[in-house]
């Protein structure tokens, strides 16, 4: 693990949804021009589940949507409808934590690349 690792915490607007997560201070987010993500406005960056866990009761109050290959897990706050981490079709087994939804103080710096999700399967050597 990256020694500049800290412990994240972050969830929904409500905060009915509450987790933490293991990553840099400093992280390389991406913003997709998905039919998803362009609605949502989502930038996220990716960790291994076993840098990420649910708190408390949070399971309760979470939802998920699938469509297309149903790969993708688009996890939301049945309370608050905001998306703050979900299952990537590009990296389906890693967790994306959507950057807006830490918590303010512990990250230092979040550089945005984009990704071409309009145009999903060109874009895959982005995440190789």
């Amino acid at each position: 693990m990256d020694q500049d690792s800290v412990l994240h915490k972050g969830g929904s607007r409500c905060r009915k949804v509450r987790w933490r997560v293991r990553a840099p201070r400093s992280v390389e987010a991406w913003r997709c021009n998905c039919s998803d993500c362009s609605m949502r406005g989502n930038v996220h960056f990716t960790v291994a589940p076993e840098n990420f866990e649910l708190l408390g009761n949070s399971e309760e109050f979470l939802t998920t949507h699938t469509f297309g290959t149903g790969t993708a897990k688009h996890v939301f706050c049945k309370v608050c409808g905001i998306t703050s981490f979900y299952v990537p079709r590009g990296t389906p087994n890693g967790v994306a934590i959507t950057f807006r939804g830490v918590d303010p103080g512990t990250l230092s710096h979040v550089e945005i690349k984009h990704n071409d999700g309009h145009n999903w399967e060109s874009s895959l050597d982005q995440f190789s």
